[in-house]
């Protein structure tokens, strides 16, 4: 590990600079939307902007990468990334934060698939495990530490878009001073979607559905608590704390889906989700038979009051948090069941196609929900995906046996990662012999 640290190093710490700023931009946004008075739909689709433009950049970027090269690419899209955190504050507007999120997510689907390629071509057949657990290790970190980055200053000021925009030029200067050579590019191709539906249907499915999930908790849950007056203190040890137990509840969970039948243990991710959600919802102080049958178009009714129980709402959210953010590598754990292992990164960049269309609706259809019941629009948003995988999955389950694949183990994976890091799970089969690692 030491040695490929040492290789690596200017890598690492660019990935690790941009991987803060990014957690804290996103959350910021949702906080200062709410203060600017962005109604939850106007909200919803600005945070949307950002899956748009990661999903048209996943299909760009490649071809740029292989015309212009890594470190041009890279450069360009950190200072991209730069520019569009400084528009937030110039521009304080709706349409304006709209475009430039969808500027951000462009510019981070070029800087991750530079990244994980620039780490396949470090990895041997001997070390990607321990990239791929290295790379998932800074993810988390780099996200969870800025979360906490929301102390820094109040969102209602301008210094915290500074930041952001100084951590992204700040990532360039290690990358750019690298005395290695980048990596020759190299495209993946992937399953159709079609094909995926017929290869395993629940999987599929469940990671559409996944989609909008994620897209909702990792957008709209800040736009919930600052809605929910918790302090901004408060709502950075809430996302820290959700961004962790979504990293360590991965071993266990996954542990289990080798173990028994993944749908079992995907099903079951989603009834223990779905609990929380509904207990998450007690905690806030607004019963949930008002919730649901009461005055739903009242907006002020559905203000927080004195009732509410915050440890129990912030411990609720957390094991919810836990027990959802593993269903993407659930997903393709599951479709990595019923395929030879040559197709193992074939079907990820399939299955994060099939996720960025979920995603893109995610926060929007979240948005809409909490404009008319509330705040806790957000939890029922999750619950009608909850409900639906676990429908779709007890159907498939008695249409199809369980079928046991000694070549597909669970891998925990960031939720951002591309088929480029997927390549890094040692149980893909890819030979990756002849990088200039193993050649020197």
């Amino acid at each position: 590990m030491g040695k490929i640290i040492r290789n690596s190093w200017a890598l690492f710490t660019g990935y690790v600079i941009i991987m803060i700023s990014h957690g804290f931009q996103g959350n910021l946004l949702g906080i200062r939307a709410v203060l600017e008075n962005f109604n939850f739909i106007a909200t919803g689709t600005m945070m949307s902007g950002y899956f748009i433009g990661y999903f048209i950049g996943a299909n760009i970027i490649p071809n740029l990468i292989s015309k212009v090269g890594h470190i041009r690419v890279f450069a360009a899209f950190a200072s991209m990334a730069s520019l569009s955190s400084l528009v937030h504050v110039v521009f304080v507007d709706p349409v304006v934060w709209t475009l430039a999120r969808f500027l951000t997510g462009f510019s981070m689907i070029g800087i991750l698939i530079i990244v994980e390629s620039w780490l396949n071509d470090r990895a041997t057949n001997k070390t990607r495990g321990k990239v791929l657990s290295l790379y998932m290790l800074l993810t988390f970190s780099g996200f969870a530490l800025g979360n906490l980055l929301l102390n820094v200053s109040s969102p209602k000021n301008y210094e915290p878009f500074i930041l952001i925009s100084l951590l992204f030029s700040i990532a360039l200067i290690p990358i750019l001073l690298t005395k290695r050579k980048p990596p020759t590019f190299k495209k993946i191709s992937s399953i159709k979607i079609k094909e995926l539906f017929k290869i395993s249907p629940f999987g599929s499915f469940s990671t559409f559905c996944s989609g909008f999930i994620f897209s909702a908790m990792f957008t709209m849950l800040s736009v919930y608590a600052v809605t929910m007056n918790l302090s901004v203190f408060e709502i950075s040890i809430l996302l820290f704390a959700v961004t962790l137990a979504g990293a360590i509840f991965q071993w266990p969970i996954g542990s289990l889906s080798d173990k028994y039948d993944r749908r079992i243990v995907i099903i079951g991710c989603c009834v223990a989700s779905s609990i929380f959600a509904v207990l998450s919802i007690t905690a806030s102080g607004i019963s949930f038979e008002n919730l649901l049958v009461g005055e739903m178009f009242r907006f002020n009714y559905f203000s927080p009051d004195t009732a509410m129980d915050k440890t129990k709402l912030f411990i609720f959210i957390v094991l919810l948090s836990g027990m959802t953010l593993p269903l993407f590598a659930l997903n393709l754990a599951l479709v990595n069941d019923y395929i030879p292992k040559e197709k193992f990164v074939a079907a990820g960049a399939g299955l994060n196609i099939i996720f960025g269309l979920g995603a893109i609706a995610g926060p929007i259809i979240c948005s809409i929900l909490m404009n008319f019941l509330g705040p806790n629009g957000f939890f029922v948003h999750l619950l009608i995906f909850f409900i639906i995988i676990t429908c779709f999955g007890i159907f498939r389950m008695n249409r199809r046996k369980h079928e046991d694949n000694p070549d597909s183990t669970f891998t925990p994976l960031p939720k951002d990662i591309t088929p480029l890091g997927i390549e890094l799970d040692p149980d893909t089969g890819v030979d990756l012999s002849n990088t200039a690692n193993d050649k020197k």
